[in-house]
């Protein structure tokens, strides 16, 4: 009697969304639901299957352990949105909140795409401010809850060459396999890419018709579309912009994917490459692009083509940073220590350099605009904290010098990292030397930094050079 009760609990635990999947293939007794991963999975091997085909059954695997999953995904310490819910007022009835946004999003008419709110954040120089939008925190949920569905099936189309915003993949893996190719093919010629106003350029329609191809389901086509849509609200008023992902939207960098997939990516591999004289391959974090070539006549003929595929697609190419660069390995008998050209990608200058034993490798530093940019930044925090008790700045300190390493501490780049390391170190002392009227020197600073050591540079992402 007990168990049979436990099997109609469950089975009522299976049925409360009405769009759950029914058990398939189990065995007889107690059905046991299916995760989140199992789900994907099995999106994942349908879309191998139906390779070039789209696929019209997916939103019904969202559930409220899927939504539920997507929440727990979701970042909630941000800024709030247009409605003002923080996480905190959402999790006194999470479950009741998850379940109602299922339905709405699920209905046709029900669900409206909230706007999007837009801020101004510094840049890295501090004198120019960039747009930032901040979605709702339910909006947030939803779009990560898409994404997880999105994710399987790109999975399967994604080529080798992309990196951004892909799970397992990062921009330090991106720029260890740019050295290595780099390295195999002895340099060449470089092409980077840059592409302007990306975010805020992609075109709607094409961006549809790219989706068409692989999702068919109503309701998530349904649910992208409201989001492109969806108006961005500044200084009190909301307009509806006609091109571009959703600002600040967690779906957004997918869906910049899926569009450079299509515009760089698959045309670089078949219609690129087949008519190439000599070597050439591509590396791409989201839209920071190089192209690179051992022919220099093939690297002129894809920079004169390139600006043409990408207006095609509602995209600009920067004029000034787009460029094509000579990235020949130095000659044997040039000890200079520098090789005829240098380029950079994801904040990293690559340039030739001799290694220990002597022989002419790819070397990464940081980027002497972004060095620059970390300092200043750094000398602002310091002055602006500079009142704040030694014990409290030394561990906010810390925490950024530690984050910058986490980056930038890669092989070959300790000396980038050392000037950082010293930069700040002078900074911390200018500004707290001006805690008081009479100022203070280094034996004051020694003294402190005995008591609160500064992170020294450390790499965090070797390899062989």
């Amino acid at each position: 009697m007990k168990q049979g009760n436990g099997l109609r609990r469950t089975l009522r635990r299976e049925g409360e969304s009405r769009n759950t999947e029914p058990l398939e293939g189990k065995m007889a007794g107690t059905p046991r639901p299916e995760t989140v991963s199992t789900k994907q999975q099995r999106i994942a091997e349908l879309a191998r299957q139906m390779a070039h085909k789209g696929l019209t059954s997916l939103s019904h695997r969202i559930d409220r352990d899927w939504m539920r999953e997507a929440y727990h995904k979701t970042r909630k310490d941000g800024a709030v949105g247009v409605d003002g819910q923080t996480a905190e007022e959402y999790e006194r009835d999470l479950e009741g909140n998850l379940q109602s946004l299922i339905d709405r999003a699920k209905s046709a008419d029900a669900y409206r795409a909230p706007a999007v709110r837009r801020v101004y954040i510094p840049k890295g120089n501090g004198r120019q401010k960039r747009p930032i939008g901040i979605p709702t925190l339910e909006d947030k949920v939803l779009q990560r809850a898409v994404v997880m569905a999105l994710e399987p099936v790109y999975e399967q189309d994604f080529l080798e060459c992309s990196y951004g915003f892909r799970p397992g993949r990062s921009a330090h893996q991106a720029l260890e396999d740019l050295r290595n190719q780099l390295m195999k093919m002895g340099g060449g010629w470089v092409l980077e890419v840059d592409i302007s106003n990306y975010f805020d350029t992609v075109e709607h329609e094409h961006l549809r018709e790219m989706l068409r191809k692989r999702i068919r389901d109503g309701v998530l086509l349904r649910l992208i579309g409201k989001w492109l849509k969806a108006g961005v609200l500044e200084e009190g008023r909301v307009h509806y912009p006609e091109a571009g992902t959703p600002q600040g939207g967690v779906i957004s960098p997918m869906l910049a994917n899926i569009y450079l997939h299509e515009v760089l990516d698959t045309w670089f591999k078949d219609q690129v490459k087949p008519r190439l004289k000599g070597k050439a391959f591509l590396v791409r974090f989201a839209d920071d692009a190089v192209m690179a070539f051992s022919d220099r006549e093939d690297a002129q003929r894809v920079l004169a083509v390139l600006p043409k595929r990408f207006q095609k697609y509602g995209l600009k190419l920067h004029p000034e940073k787009t460029r094509l660069v000579c990235f020949s390995r130095p000659l044997s008998g040039n000890r200079r220590g520098k090789g005829p050209g240098s380029f950079d990608f994801l904040g990293f200058t690559n340039y030739w350099g001799e290694s220990r034993k002597g022989n002419w490798v790819v070397k990464q530093k940081t980027a002497g605009e972004r060095l620059t940019r970390a300092i200043e930044k750094m000398a602002r925090w310091c002055r602006k904290v500079r009142h704040l008790k030694v014990k409290e700045q030394h561990a906010m300190l810390a925490l950024k010098m530690r984050g910058h390493y986490a980056y930038y501490g890669i092989t070959g780049n300790m000396r980038s990292l050392s000037i950082f390391s010293e930069q700040v170190r002078r900074v911390w002392r200018k500004w707290l030397s001006r805690r008081s009227q009479r100022r203070k020197g280094w034996d004051y600073f020694d003294k402190i930094v005995k008591h609160y050591p500064i992170p020294p540079p450390r790499i965090v992402h070797s390899y062989i050079a």
